[in-house]
């Protein structure tokens, strides 16, 4: 069975609701699926970063302190 699409109720900023529909008038696409593009793209990103999180979870750290200090000796700072 095909999902079917939610409703939601989404206040924007005027000057982004401007926006969204000129982009929606010059790009004959609803200010819906332009939208629902750009929170797909926002998650994808997210999604990407918990998977590089993820993948270097069990590299060594560094404390901060740990790390000036190596900068100062090695001339960085």
């Amino acid at each position: 069975m095909k999902d079917v699409p939610r409703r939601s109720t989404v206040y924007f900023d005027p000057e982004v609701h401007r926006a969204l529909r000129l982009k929606s008038a010059e790009t004959d696409r609803t200010i819906s699926e332009l939208v629902n593009e750009a929170v797909r793209l926002g998650l994808r990103e997210d999604a990407e970063d918990l998977a590089a999180f993820a993948e270097r979870a069990k590299e060594p750290g560094i404390r901060f302190a740990d790390a000036v200090r190596d900068m100062k000796r090695r001339g960085r700072l």
